[in-house]
């Protein structure tokens, strides 16, 4: 990333979008280490990111967005991912301002949103106290895994809320205890320094905390209530189609690092190139058509989701079964990658200088996301059989 870069104008269309993630490739990867001791991204890269325009994808147009396709913007975490997997799983929460400006009033959205580069980060999981008070919610709570929060403009948060100190039901009365998301600007939450972890470490994914702030009703949103036009990235579970694009470019990175090795290396005992060697062409050809398998079944079961939302047409079932499937099949098809070119390289994995060894534990790490358990292949499995999903948000389902 040059310096004349930062001084174009700011990207308006896809293309432009992961053409500029891309020319981050090279620093992300240099800088990979110091994201890990840090634990945190540095604020010059986070702004470089800002100038690539990755925060911006998902703004919709009437608000001067690019509104990059579900497709579009999975494309772009990847790529930031095969530079640096913290950077990727940064984008994937810091992406999703846009959408959330969708759930709020026009006139409050825009003055919160002034810009399109801002980045929201939290825990969307109602695991705070929200009473009732004129004019909005006094807020307090702890929340986990802040991905981003140590970066972010906006803390976004679920909780629970109360009046008069007892649980307040839903308007419908269908929930007894109802909730909601809160936005407040990142000043008025205290980041808990937690972060210490096998892997993504740069990702400052720490605890946080809210105590006794007050947020406007106009700050708060839900998910069943969107504000101006719907669109397929307004709908349920949109929020989480980004994020194999962690897992997959950081498959691809490996994939690449380890064929670069194995061209240019000679056995030292035979004198056999390594790219003449039959455990080196068939662990590279098994992990390469994994690699091609998964990315193809999450592109290729996005791309038939957002043809139908599109045409305002419903999704059927198994298509709503086969997106997070996909999605948990490229986090795990990721980890075993990594650790099969791990275990191919042998001792020349072992050395935290090496890419390959940060790459075994942020899969490792990402692989414990509830996104890659199986608690969704339980979800799935019951939705397709017309049973009970554990989870049913991972596939669409809100009521």
């Amino acid at each position: 990333m040059t310096a004349e870069s930062l001084t174009r104008p700011a990207p308006r269309t896809a293309e432009d979008i992961l053409a500029r993630a891309k020319a981050l490739v090279p620093v992300l990867r240099e800088r990979a280490g110091e994201f890990e001791r840090l634990r945190r991204l540095p604020a010059d890269v986070v702004e470089l990111m800002r100038g690539a325009g990755v925060f911006r994808m998902a703004f919709p147009r009437e608000f001067g967005g690019p509104e990059l396709t579900s497709i579009e913007q999975t494309e772009v975490v990847e790529a930031l991912s095969y530079g640096d997997t913290s950077a990727g799983w940064c984008t994937h929460i810091g992406a999703c301002t846009g959408l959330y400006a969708s759930f709020i009033a026009g006139p409050t959205a825009r003055e919160m949103f002034a810009g399109l580069d801002l980045v929201t980060a939290g825990m969307l999981f109602p695991v705070g106290r929200a009473e009732r008070v004129p004019g909005g919610y006094r807020l307090t709570g702890r929340w986990t895994f802040g991905s981003g929060v140590t970066h972010s403009d906006w803390v976004i948060s679920g909780a629970f809320i109360y009046r008069d100190g007892k649980p307040d039901p839903s308007p419908d009365g269908r929930d007894p205890h109802d909730s909601r998301l809160f936005m407040v600007p990142r000043a008025d939450v205290e980041v808990v320094d937690n972060w210490h972890t096998t892997g993504l470490a740069g990702s400052g994914s720490c605890d946080y905390t809210i105590t006794d702030v007050f947020v406007p009703e106009e700050r708060t949103l839900a998910f069943d209530t969107v504000h101006g036009r719907p669109s397929p990235l307004t709908s349920a579970e949109s929020f989480m189609r980004t994020i194999p694009g962690v897992p997959l470019g950081v498959a691809r990175a490996a994939l690449d690092h380890v064929r670069e090795i194995v061209r240019t290396r000679v056995d030292r005992a035979t004198g056999v190139p390594w790219a003449d060697n039959w455990r080196m062409q068939t662990t590279l050809a098994e992990c390469e058509a994994d690699f091609t398998a998964s990315r193809h079944g999450v592109y290729g079961t996005m791309r038939e989701q957002w043809e139908l939302l599109s045409a305002g047409l419903p999704v059927p079932v198994e298509l709503q079964a086969a997106l997070p499937l996909a999605r948990l099949h490229a986090f795990r098809t990721a980890r075993s990658i990594v650790t099969r070119l791990y275990d191919l390289m042998q001792t020349g994995s072992i050395h935290r200088s090496g890419p390959l060894d940060r790459w075994l534990r942020d899969t490792t790490t990402m692989c414990q996301h509830l996104l890659a358990q199986d608690r969704i292949l339980q979800s799935a499995g019951a939705h397709l059989l017309g049973g009970t999903p554990e989870f049913r948000l991972c596939l669409g389902i809100t009521s």
